[in-house]
């Protein structure tokens, strides 16, 4: 299917790796000229033919940057995707043990950085009647699935989505917001990521814990989703085909989450 995106122009934040690095590789296939903004530029990410920019999102004045750099090279944008997040910083504990610096961290990544770069990449926007795509987590409807800090500054950022679907649809820029259940990426399958961590502390091996992910999720696919079927629906959605399709979340995560 040809998503009409050829010669058009998109900014993908958190693009080295997983989700990221699989939406900049969709887009680029599309035709999509694309800046793409990591911490570490891998050779992954090299190679799919995208501007790397380097960039901490997590720092207030980066994302900013990143949008100048971004109009600089590309003219106006017609895609931002505010890809970058994380939840696997700050343990595995409940509630009581994460400290204030945990909740800066994680919002600042999860939910600042977003406000940011669309506050910045807005006007251009506007001027082009394009398009956001947030990625949120199913963890923003089960808030309790996962650590208190990545799941509340996710439903943040969800509702930040529908906020500014509401203001600027009349005004020709779609925001739409996709939120996968567990996906294949390094959170579950690196040796010193979150999955690992967790794996510890129920005392399992990592292997063991992926393995038994799907079930214990309630996945009804029985398997992790694969970041290109993520990058796939944030490809469409940012596309002229999904043109009435606003203020949306759509879950991706293999029916995990039961409530409609």
């Amino acid at each position: 299917m040809d998503l009409l995106l050829n010669g058009k122009t998109a900014v993908v934040t958190g693009a080295s790796r997983g989700i990221g690095l699989a939406t900049v590789e969709a887009l680029v296939a599309e035709g999509v000229r694309v800046v793409a903004a990591a911490r570490t530029a891998t050779p992954e990410l090299e190679k799919t033919g995208a501007t790397v920019v380097p960039a901490d999102l997590s720092a207030p004045d980066a994302p900013g940057r990143l949008i100048e750099t971004a109009l600089a090279e590309l003219g106006e944008l017609d895609l931002l995707v505010n890809n970058v997040g994380g939840g696997d910083g700050g343990g595995v504990g409940g509630f009581l043990s994460f400290d204030d610096r945990v909740w800066e961290e994680t919002y600042g990544l999860n939910l600042f950085a977003a406000v940011r770069a669309t506050r910045a990449a807005m006007p251009s926007l506007l001027r082009r009647r394009g398009a956001v795509v947030n990625v949120s987590s199913n963890g923003a409807r089960v808030p309790h699935a996962g650590p208190v800090p990545y799941t509340t500054a996710k439903a943040a950022l969800t509702a930040f989505g529908k906020a500014l679907a509401e203001e600027f649809g009349p005004q020709g820029v779609r925001v739409n917001t996709v939120s996968p259940g567990p996906v294949r990426t390094a959170m579950w399958e690196s040796p010193d990521g979150y999955g690992a961590e967790l794996a510890a502390s129920m005392g399992l091996e990592r292997e063991q814990l992926v393995a038994a992910l799907p079930a214990a999720m309630g996945v009804t696919t029985g398997r992790l989703v694969e970041p290109a079927e993520v990058a796939a629906l944030i490809a469409y959605l940012g596309s002229p085909l999904a043109a009435s399709t606003t203020g949306t979340d759509h879950l991706i995560d293999g029916g995990a989450v039961k409530t409609a």
